[in-house]
């Protein structure tokens, strides 16, 4: 059955809804970054931009590095944001917009995501200025409430204990990523377990007027360990956007990854006076790996 126009929403041009993208954009690798000014910050390392595209928060680059085509697009910040834009890159790819049909599975392509964040750590051995790779991620939004996510064993007695260590009223979900990106891109980098909190504020446990339904959170998120056949899992960093890449990577079978620069860190209350630095060191590490 065609999917209908109300679902897969495309603008007067063909474009997808939110993107404003067509097929032709899209490239078998993609930077992602949650700011749009960084988007430049990345392109500005292309050998040649063929197309600048912008709607809202989504601005996408598109161009060539030392030969290798790639797309770069930010995001805006929020795992909502991410559902958008998962869903409408698969769409690019997977979908038949003339037929409004799905590809058959033997057709379907998988991207490769490669998320360029910045975020916080949690523990005070992991230094400001340094760059983290996600291992698996843990979502303490609501997203994967309304989606069949899959978890290994594993999986679940991560995000089960940190329920109740955090006492809370539901359970978030745990997902590794690509091991394949992990490796490929994250040599030498600190490899971690990247908690995604719902807000900047409350949520990673900063406290202006407001005060907090618990307020020995941090040291709840530092304090929190699983023991496991594979080892201790403990939380290294949090931010606002790598559950969501993974949940919805894994189900739409893409291979994502999430690249942190540590710009600030909660155990020691330090932040990089040379973020900039940090988060560029990262985009051309990551550049040259892809």
């Amino acid at each position: 059955m065609p999917i209908p126009e109300s679902e897969l929403i495309l603008n007067k041009d063909g474009s997808i809804y939110h993107l404003n993208l067509l097929p032709d954009h899209i490239s078998e690798t993609i930077i992602t970054v949650g700011d749009p000014e960084r988007v430049p910050m990345v392109s500005q390392h292309f050998d040649s931009i063929e197309t600048k595209i912008q709607k809202r928060e989504f601005v996408t680059h598109v161009g060539y590095y030392k030969g290798k085509r790639l797309t770069v697009i930010s995001t805006g910040m929020g795992t909502d944001n991410i559902d958008i834009l998962l869903n409408e890159l698969d769409a690019l790819v997977n979908i038949d917009f003339m037929a409004r049909e799905a590809c058959p599975h033997d057709e379907r392509i998988q991207l490769r995501i490669v998320r360029i964040g910045t975020s916080g750590a949690l523990q005070a051995d992991i230094p400001v200025g340094s760059h983290l790779v996600t291992e698996h991620a843990v979502g303490l939004d609501s997203l994967m409430q309304f989606y069949p996510l899959v978890e290994t064993g594993l999986e679940v007695e991560v995000a089960t204990g940190i329920q109740q260590a955090l006492q809370l009223p539901y359970r978030p979900y745990c997902v590794r990523g690509s091991d394949l990106l992990r490796e490929q891109l994250g040599k030498g980098m600190v490899v971690g377990n990247t908690l995604t909190c719902p807000g900047f504020y409350g949520p990673q446990g900063r406290v202006l007027r407001l005060d907090l339904r618990q307020p020995d959170l941090i040291q709840q998120f530092q304090n929190f360990r699983h023991q496991s056949a594979e080892g201790e899992l403990r939380l290294t960093n949090f931010e606002m956007e790598t559950a969501g890449y993974y949940a919805l990577g894994r189900m739409l079978g893409h291979e994502v990854v999430s690249l942190n620069a540590i710009v600030a860190n909660r155990a020691t209350g330090e932040f990089a006076t040379d973020s900039e630095n940090v988060i560029n060191d990262l985009i051309v590490k990551t550049l040259d790996r892809v």
